[in-house]
């Protein structure tokens, strides 16, 4: 018998840990088709952008105000608000709707969110729309002087504990590595009100273009070694936190995926491999876990969750700065040109 992969992610039941984070590829429906009959157990859509919304608004509320300035008898909150429109989000909406009723497989939706106030509308508006789960996408770079790390800490617990409120579905956070004591946020989160944590968004980063001058956006997808930071993390906070845990980042094979069932994540999320191998990667991923596990008798992932977190692994100190020192003197190469 081959070995069980189903899982449980924040309360969800999944038929695979493999899952479909959030993309370019996520934001088509037939793609998404295509990802669930390859294997995917559930797909994370594209979030949904505050500054997006904002755009929109203020573009048709520029629309709805022209002219409003010609007549005495129309002050310029004569127009109906724009809110009424809905026009921030209603394409979103519509591919949740559509990829619910088209899906087997959990649909979870994705806000990218930086304050409170118009999010909780949003998020409501998803879980009408029929999400299985939110993921709260906290990327942010504080950028002034004015503002300390408690300050945005406390910030964003807020914004987590007003989501929580305002939704039933389940909530996950996902998180960038840059706090000053994460092991210490990533609790406080979860006591916010997250059911689960992701680790970690990509942190997208500007380059300098030399012939214009400018500031240039440069997308750059992961690489296998970049496994190793969700997979740290993953294995420190695994039994240290009331939630589910999800790994993303650097995941590009069976092999990569089996380390983060081991650190103890629940489900191991995909983006940049499926980008460059398309939807047939979870296939190809979920044979090569299968085979992975049957040769080491593991009966299910249940079994494997975890057997290697900082708490059950032979050297903790691994995980932790010990293991700073020994990274160091691995390398052993000469340089290039030198006599060995």
């Amino acid at each position: 018998m081959p070995p069980e992969l189903r899982t449980r992610y924040l309360g969800l039941e999944l038929r695979s840990p493999l899952v479909a984070s959030a993309g370019p590829h996520t934001g088509d429906l037939d793609t998404l088709a295509r990802l669930e009959d390859a294997g995917a157990g559930a797909v994370v859509l594209p979030s949904l952008f505050e500054e997006q919304i904002e755009r929109e608004e203020l573009a048709t509320h520029g629309v709805l105000e022209a002219g409003a300035g010609t007549f005495a008898e129309a002050p310029g909150g004569w127009f109906p608000h724009v809110q009424d429109y809905n026009t921030g989000p209603d394409r979103y909406l519509t591919l949740l709707e559509q990829a619910r009723e088209r899906l087997a497989i959990p649909v979870i939706a994705s806000l990218n969110a930086t304050t409170s106030g118009g999010w909780v509308r949003y998020a409501r508006l998803l879980q009408q729309a029929g999400a299985d789960a939110l993921e709260l996408n906290v990327y942010r770079v504080e950028a002034g002087a004015d503002r300390t790390g408690r300050d945005v800490e406390a910030e964003v617990l807020e914004l987590v504990g007003d989501v929580r409120a305002s939704i039933d579905i389940p909530l996950a956070v996902k998180l960038s590595p840059y706090w000053s004591a994460l092991g210490s946020f990533a609790p406080a989160v979860v006591d916010a009100g997250a059911d689960g944590l992701v680790l970690f968004n990509r942190f997208m980063q500007p380059d300098l273009d030399l012939d214009t001058l400018t500031v240039a956006p440069r997308a750059s997808l992961s690489g296998p070694d970049d496994v190793r930071l969700p997979l740290r993390w993953i294995a420190l906070l695994h039994g240290r936190v009331r939630a589910s845990l999800a790994a993303s980042g650097g995941v590009h094979d069976a092999g990569a995926a089996a380390k983060l069932l081991l650190a103890g994540a629940d489900v191991v999320m995909a983006t940049s491999a499926v980008l460059r191998e398309g939807a047939g990667w979870f296939a190809a991923a979920e044979a090569g876990l299968l085979a992975w596990m049957a040769e080491r008798e593991y009966e299910s992932v249940g079994q494997l969750r975890g057997s290697v977190s900082h708490r059950t692994a032979e050297d903790p100190r691994a995980f932790e700065r010990a293991n700073y020192v020994r990274t160091l003197k691995s390398w052993a190469a000469p340089l290039p040109g030198n006599r060995s």
